[in-house]
């Protein structure tokens, strides 16, 4: 039985190796060419507008070019007056301070809403469509409508303020209030998107344990702080990595909330509103200052990837726990 074994093995072998010896170079690349040509189109747009790019961003990263005479090279140069830049120190003190004004109070309000969404039997659709249409809305038309909202006079806003005898706020042109301002704006437009996200994390979360949890008498504090928490940290810890990595690349919200109210480079009075993207693009497209610009991008992105590792730490840590 055991020759018989060998002898069909030896023959296997043998015809693999016929096979392998009829395909040649030719007849592989003829073979394997459909599948090729299929995923062709994604590495093609991302050679282009992706990997290209990014490479000629590092290399003009040390040049010195504004975009119509010959680049020079400078070395470090763009890295060294970028760190010792106070306007551009103060944008990124701008950027985490809004950040943080923003992505707890969001996250916050996204919990509780998907919390409440998940306990409902009706409607359910209709209200996550509602909570996510703020996201699909055209980001530009949003910033309009709030900048209106916000206006110093006749603002909605401090109109209301002045009816309740309240003196209203320069929420344009006052630093603190300049934040809040750009704050409920991103509040406002990802809060319901983060919710859906916290919806369905909840919905993989088994309803035993809430019936378990029912049955030994615990109310819904005791059930949301101890149940819910819990298995829902790691999807808490994903939209804190998003909302960080999109606080730290915030763009169209102070440039278009206060380029409208006369701001040259769309951070308002001070630089109280002006965010780290905002700086890169005001000195890149501004100032024609490309060389320095991509500096500033390469420095936004050792940024957030430093944010980035330590978030994924302690997703790691908890998961090991």
């Amino acid at each position: 039985m055991s020759t018989i074994g060998e002898i069909t093995t030896t023959r296997g072998r043998h015809q693999t190796q016929t096979e392998d010896a009829r395909y040649t170079p030719k007849s592989k690349l003829r073979k394997y060419l459909p599948l090729y040509l299929s995923v062709a189109p994604f590495f093609i747009v991302f050679l282009c507008f992706n990997l290209i790019p990014t490479l000629f961003s590092l290399y003009l990263a040390f040049q010195k070019w504004d975009g119509i005479e010959p680049m020079h090279f400078i070395g470090f140069n763009n890295f060294e007056y970028a760190l010792t830049d106070s306007v551009f120190w103060q944008s990124v003190l701008n950027t985490f301070e809004i950040w943080i004004m923003s992505t707890i109070p969001m996250l916050f309000f996204a919990l509780i809403i998907a919390f409440l969404l998940n306990q409902r039997k009706k409607s359910k659709f209709l209200f996550q469509v509602c909570y996510f249409l703020p996201y699909i809305t055209s980001i530009v038309a949003i910033t309009l409508i709030f900048g209106s909202l916000f206006a110093p006079q006749y603002g909605l806003i401090n109109l209301t303020l002045q009816a309740a005898h309240i003196p209203g706020v320069q929420w344009l042109s006052a630093a603190w209030p300049m934040k809040w301002a750009i704050a409920i704006l991103v509040i406002w437009r990802w809060t319901g998107y983060n919710a859906l996200i916290y919806t369905a994390g909840l919905q993989s979360i088994p309803g035993e344990f809430y019936e378990a949890a029912r049955v030994d008498g615990a109310n819904t504090m005791n059930i949301f702080t101890s149940i819910t928490l819990p298995l829902l940290r790691p999807v808490i810890l994903f939209t804190v990595i998003t909302s960080t990595i999109g606080g730290m690349t915030l763009f169209v919200e102070p440039q278009i909330l206060f380029s409208t109210n006369g701001s040259t480079n769309g951070g308002g009075v001070g630089h109280a509103g002006l965010t780290m993207q905002l700086y890169q693009y005001w000195q890149a497209f501004t100032q024609d200052r490309y060389g320095y610009g991509a500096a500033v991008s390469w420095i936004m992105f050792f940024i957030i990837l430093i944010f980035t590792f330590i978030n994924w730490n302690v997703i790691m840590r908890n998961n090991d726990q």
